[in-house]
């Protein structure tokens, strides 16, 4: 049997990741390998460290990347941060609020929930109150969550964290790069994310920071693996609870110990150094604008084809749209058209949204002018084709109308 060699097709996508990569950072993943202890790699590592400081917007020293897709940056705070029996709070107001519960329980911890419904966010006093109440070692929260397409505002939830002296860990994966963050400013101690969204890369990267508070946290914790400490020095007896995610060890790793951990993914290292580094060449405060320039013509264009949005617009993340289906229209055979027709991906929904909305994302590579317009177009065509009203270029006039007015 002859197996092909891999040629996937051209897609446009539009959902709420992963997106089209940068070609830049594509050909940044082309480059020849080296040893994970040449001065050239560690100068790279180096530079990771520094660049992810510009878009976390922090002075963090320990910042840097956790090999695997994002939700390994979310498991190894978690693991590394919570010993059994610690309290965790989880505000929880979509589907990926859920999965930091779900980890927090996998790493033994005693946890707490608060929901809100879906396409609604936390009030900071709400927190508060559960954390009075709870009483945690560690809040637990999702900034932007794509299942609902909602952003929670940071700001005074980190202020009432640190006035309570409980840690904050928040999920940035879907935000980062595409909407307001400021690590420090907000009292943070720990972030994630990932390279598939605003960061214009592939999945398989998880950029990570933590405050000193979070790493004194990890440090009471830290051990050495038996093949590498000295003869006569004991294991910690409260050890982390995985040995990969041991951010105590990666933090050895990634500093100027260089302790052996694991082989650095030097391909997605790369990968990760020109998603900073272009981010950084444009203006964190630029790309952030230009999300929400994009952001907002697609907006623009949806309302004018008549179609409604789903949640709290005011607290709408700047790089995903929650669309409702329109009524009498299979929402998943718009979908396939899209995709069979014109190549475009858009995304479908979970939970109690599943069959409601459409998810279309602006992100990364793809907040681009062109990439609105030739969504909005083909999206104008199968909804019409499938018989809803719909008046001929409406959405892209509209868009259109809006670029004008934003210049």
């Amino acid at each position: 049997m002859q197996i092909p060699s891999i040629d996937p097709p051209h897609r446009l996508l539009m959902g709420p990741g992963p997106i089209n990569a940068n070609p830049r950072v594509l050909r940044a993943m082309s480059a020849p390998l080296v040893g994970q202890y040449d001065p050239v790699m560690t100068e790279y590592m180096n530079q990771v460290m520094t660049l992810y400081r510009g878009v976390f917007n922090t002075n963090n020293q320990a910042t840097f990347l956790v090999d695997g897709t994002s939700r390994a940056g979310i498991e190894a705070v978690l693991v590394s941060l919570i010993k059994p029996g610690d309290k965790v709070l989880v505000p929880i107001f979509g589907r990926f609020g859920h999965l930091l519960c779900e980890i927090a329980e996998r790493c033994q911890a005693n946890v707490a929930t608060l929901e809100v419904p879906w396409g609604e966010v936390f009030k900071p006093e709400v927190i508060e109150k559960a954390i009075r109440e709870e009483q945690p070692s560690l809040v637990a929260i999702v900034q932007g969550d794509t299942s609902t397409t909602m952003c929670q505002p940071l700001e005074e939830i980190g202020r009432i964290c640190r006035e309570h002296d409980v840690l904050l860990y928040t999920d940035a994966t879907a935000s980062l790069a595409g909407n307001p963050f400021n690590m420090d400013g907000w009292h943070i101690d720990a972030a994630t994310a990932g390279l598939q969204k605003c960061l214009a890369g592939p999945a398989g990267s998880a950029p990570t920071t933590l405050s000193e508070r979070a790493v004194q946290r990890i440090r009471c914790r830290e051990s050495v693996e038996a093949g590498l400490r000295a003869p006569d020095a004991n294991a910690s007896g409260n050890r982390i609870l995985s040995n990969y995610f041991d951010i105590a060890m990666i933090l050895d790793y990634w500093g100027e110990k260089r302790l052996n951990h694991h082989t650095e993914a030097t391909s997605m290292l790369y990968a990760a150094h020109e998603c900073a580094r272009l981010l950084i060449e444009e203006g964190m405060s630029n790309a952030i604008a230009r999300h929400k320039q994009h952001g907002d013509a697609m907006m623009h264009g949806i309302r004018a084809m008549g179609l409604s949005l789903f949640g709290d617009l005011s607290h709408r993340m700047n790089n995903v749209l929650g669309v409702y289906i329109p009524e009498g229209v299979d929402g998943e055979r718009i979908r396939a058209s899209l995709l069979n027709d014109f190549a475009i991906e858009i995304g479908t929904s979970f939970g109690p949204l599943h069959g409601r909305i459409w998810r279309i994302g602006t992100m990364g590579y793809n907040a681009r002018r062109d990439t609105v317009l030739t969504t909005l177009s083909a999206l104008e065509q199968v909804l019409r084709q499938a018989g809803v009203a719909i008046t001929a270029g409406s959405g892209v006039g509209a868009a259109l109308e809006f670029y004008g007015d934003a210049h």
